[in-house]
């Protein structure tokens, strides 16, 4: 017999990890030492403030779907949680740590590029969770997603020359 998972607590963590990469970003941004990098960090900002709002609008039509065969109800909420609270963005007050420790660009940028790279996998174990006609919409953000980290370490290279 098959499981269910309500698909709709993965997209709540999705917007929360959004809301968490935005006041990153914002922060980072305030502390940025030269015009370019600002703009860059209020750039990633406004990103993931779009991806806040397509899983906001995804939170609501979201139901129960069904599990992976590899697992039990119980083995997929444990993953699922393990994901959620290794991110970079949310294993006990890190997040807040990490914020305040990138003074600098080379460390906010390496910071950016975790957590990037911890939302990649998130979104790429939920979009295998939400029914066919939703995969697009989380599609796109693993794409634009996979774009930041790449913009980021193009950004690192440029801050490292300079």
């Amino acid at each position: 017999m098959a499981h269910f998972f309500h698909a709709n607590e993965v997209a709540k963590a999705a917007v929360e990890i959004e809301q968490k990469g935005r006041e990153f970003y914002l922060r980072v941004a305030d502390k940025a030492q030269n015009e370019e990098l600002r703009d860059f960090f209020r750039y990633l900002a406004d990103e993931e403030s779009k991806h806040e709002e397509i899983f906001a609008n995804l939170l609501e039509r979201l139901g129960s779907v069904e599990l992976p065969a590899w697992s039990t109800k119980e083995e997929y909420a444990d993953y699922l949680r393990s994901l959620i609270e290794s991110h970079s963005l949310f294993n006990g007050g890190l997040a807040e740590k990490y914020m305040s420790d990138a003074d600098d660009a080379d460390t906010a940028i390496r910071m950016a590029m975790g957590f990037e790279k911890d939302t990649i996998l998130f979104f790429m174990e939920m979009r295998d969770m939400v029914p066919a006609k939703e995969r697009g919409a989380v599609e796109r953000c693993i794409d634009e997603e996979r774009l930041h980290l790449r913009r980021l370490d193009e950004m690192l290279t440029r801050m490292r020359q300079s």
